[in-house]
């Protein structure tokens, strides 16, 4: 892990007079599980809004694989080979769970007028690898709309895989979920990162969840970074622990 596949340079936010990102520099590795945590209100889900396209940065330069992609909006950034999970997932829940999968196939190749036209095998193996990836190939046949929070985030997962990306974008990945379902998901983004190398950007108030997953971690406070290292580092940081870790430091 020696390249960085994202970068962030001097990269500022603001709203009228609040300054949500001040002066943010930020590299994420090939590779890597990097997390992004800091309280409410730090400015994470800014930062990954300006990354994913859907809010162009103020001040500052972002670049994907060397390039850079500020000003490019959110469909050619997933083509670039980004894709972002948010922390309400995003799936048709009248469809099907592999009929949700297919659509994401075919908007990755460029088929978007044929979404809606009966798809009954079409590109049906794919799909269903990718489920297998999630561990829902047992699920393939429900109504999106009737699973659980962990079993839709999985299955979103299954449809950002869809489009070969080299970078996730996680927001929150486990907000909401019991521990079992916590747990699954966890393993995921594990088995995602390690049998397909995609690289993984993630914010989560799941202290164990970050430092049990992440190999690097980077931590805002009010716009700015306060720290950055591996999860043994970033756990011993005095500021660290006063501002934010709290009693989950001493853990």
């Amino acid at each position: 892990m020696t390249d960085a596949v994202l970068e962030l340079r001097g990269v500022s936010k603001t709203f009228g007079p609040f300054k949500a990102v001040t002066d943010m520099s930020l590299s994420v590795l090939k590779g890597e599980i990097h997390a992004l945590i800091g309280p409410n209100g730090a400015g994470k889900s800014t930062l990954l809004n300006m990354v994913a396209g859907g809010l162009p940065p103020s001040a500052g330069e972002i670049l994907f694989a060397g390039r850079s992609i500020v000003g490019l909006p959110p469909h050619q950034i997933v083509h670039a080979g980004i894709a972002r999970s948010f922390q309400i997932t995003s799936i048709f829940p009248k469809l099907s769970v592999i009929e949700n999968v297919r659509i994401a196939l075919m908007a990755r190749q460029g088929r978007c007028r044929s979404l809606f036209a009966p798809a009954a095998g079409v590109m049906q193996d794919d799909a269903l690898a990718l489920l297998e990836q999630v561990h829902m190939e047992r699920d393939l046949d429900r109504p999106a709309g009737e699973l659980a929070a962990g079993d839709r985030k999985r299955l979103e997962f299954a449809m950002a895989l869809a489009g070969a990306p080299e970078l996730m974008l996680l927001d929150e990945p486990t907000a909401g979920m019991s521990p079992e379902e916590r747990s699954l998901v966890t393993a995921i983004i594990r088995k995602i990162n390690a049998t397909r190398g995609v690289t993984v950007l993630f914010t989560e108030h799941d202290i164990d969840m970050v430092f049990s997953t992440a190999h690097r971690i980077t931590v805002m406070h009010q716009g700015s970074k306060l720290t950055e290292g591996e999860p043994a580092a970033v756990r011993a940081n005095p500021r660290v622990r006063e501002l934010y870790l709290g009693e989950a430091a001493h853990a």
